[in-house]
C-alpha cells in the first residue's frame, strides 16, 4: 500500500524543484541583451557621471552593453517613473538618488509611483557629501564665522540650490534648523547656474552643493569651501573641515546613489546584479574614479538597501515638515 504522507512529501519536493529550475535558468541566462540604465537627470551631473563609471564596469563583467539613458525632469521623477513601469526582467534599471527616492515622496503630492512598493533595491554604489561653499564677497572663512555673519543680517542671506527637494536644498534646510538661521531659499535649474550666481555674488551668498560639482570651482578660487557635510573629512580634500567638527556635532548629510530594478524582478537577477555591483565598486580603477569625485564607493545587500531607503524617507520627511516646504 502506498504511503500517502511520504508520497505527498516527494510530490512537494518535486514541485519545489521544478519551480526553482526556471529561476536558476533565468539567472544563468541573464543578461542576454543590452541593459538600459536610466538616469533621471541631465548629462554631466553627478548622478550621470557615477552611472557612466559603474555602467562601464558592469558592461565588462556582465559581457553586455550597459546603456545610460538620461531622462531628466521633475527632480528625477520622470526617469524613476519610466523604470517603475518597465518590464521586471532586469533590462531596465534606475540609478536612484537620495533626492528622488527619499525626499520626493514628501515634496511631490501626486507621485505616479511609490519609491518603496514599486522598486526592487539592488545595491548602493556610492555616497558623497555636500560641500558648503560661499561667495568670494562673504567674509566668513569658517562655519562659525558664517553663522555669526548670517545672524547679523536677518532676512538678507540667501542660499542657492540646484532645485527644490534635492539634497543641496535639504542640506541647507537642515543647516537652518541646526544653527537657528533663517536663510532664504533660491532654487535654480541645476547647479551650474546656481554656482555662476554664487561666484558672481549675484543674489545668493552660500550653497551646499554635491562635492563633484563644486570642488573644481573651490580649487580654482571662484568660491570658498568652508565645510563638508560628511561625518569625517574627505580623503581627496583633507584640508576642508566637516560641519560637525566646526561646532555642530552630529550634523551629517551624505547623498547616496544606487541601483534599482522594477518591483517583481526575479530575486535571482537582483542577486546577480548585487554581486556584480559589489565587484565593480571594489575594482581599483573604478574606486579611484569615484574617489577622485569625492565619492566613497560602497555596496550593500538588497535588504540593507531597502532599509536605508525607508530610514532616509522618514528622516527627510521630518525635515520637510519642520521647514514647511510646500509640495508640488
Amino acid at each position: 500500500m502506498m504511503n500517502l504522507k511520504s508520497s505527498a512529501c516527494r510530490f512537494a519536493l518535486a514541485i519545489g524543484f521544478a519551480m526553482a529550475l526556471p529561476a536558476a535558468a533565468v539567472a544563468q541566462d541573464y543578461p542576454s541583451k543590452p541593459i538600459h540604465l536610466v538616469v533621471g537627470y541631465t548629462p554631466g551631473g553627478t548622478t550621470d557621471i557615477i552611472a557612466r563609471i559603474i555602467g562601464a564596469r558592469l558592461s565588462e563583467t556582465l559581457h553586455q552593453p550597459v546603456i545610460v539613458e538620461n531622462r531628466g525632469g521633475a527632480g528625477g521623477n520622470i526617469g524613476a517613473d519610466l523604470v517603475a513601469k518597465a518590464a521586471p526582467d532586469g533590462y531596465t534599471l534606475l540609478m536612484g538618488t537620495a533626492g528622488t527616492m527619499a525626499v520626493n515622496p514628501w515634496i511631490y503630492k501626486k507621485l505616479p509611483f511609490d519609491t518603496v512598493r514599486d522598486f526592487a533595491p539592488i545595491s548602493l554604489v556610492a555616497t558623497l557629501p555636500n560641500l558648503m561653499v560661499v561667495s568670494p564677497n562673504v567674509p566668513a572663512k569658517t562655519v562659525q564665522e558664517f553663522v555669526a555673519w548670517a545672524k547679523s543680517r536677518p532676512g538678507k542671506v540667501f542660499f542657492a540650490s540646484s532645485g527644490v527637494g534635492n539634497t543641496p536644498h535639504m542640506t541647507a534646510e537642515l543647516f537652518n534648523q541646526t544653527t537657528g538661521l533663517k536663510m532664504v531659499h533660491v532654487p535654480y535649474k541645476g547647479s551650474g547656474p546656481a554656482l555662476s550666481d554664487l561666484m558672481a555674488g549675484t543674489g545668493v551668498q552660500v550653497m551646499f552643493d554635491n562635492m563633484p560639482s563644486a570642488i573644481g570651482q573651490a580649487r580654482a578660487g571662484n568660491v570658498r569651501a568652508i565645510a563638508v557635510t560628511s561625518s569625517k573629512r574627505v580623503e581627496s580634500a583633507p584640508d576642508i573641515p566637516t560641519v560637525a567638527e566646526s561646532g555642530y556635532p552630529g550634523f551629517e548629510v551624505v547623498t547616496w546613489f544606487g541601483l534599482f530594478a522594477p518591483a517583481g524582478t526575479p530575486p535571482a537577477i537582483v542577486e546577480r546584479l548585487n554581486q556584480q555591483v559589489a565587484e565593480a565598486v571594489h575594482n581599483p580603477e573604478t574606486r579611484k574614479r569615484l574617489a577622485d569625485l569625492g565619492a566613497e564607493p560602497t555596496s550593500n545587500s538588497p535588504s540593507q538597501y531597502a532599509a536605508l531607503v525607508k530610514t532616509e524617507r522618514d528622516t527627510w520627511g521630518k525635515v520637510v515638515r519642520s521647514a514647511n516646504i510646500q509640495g508640488f
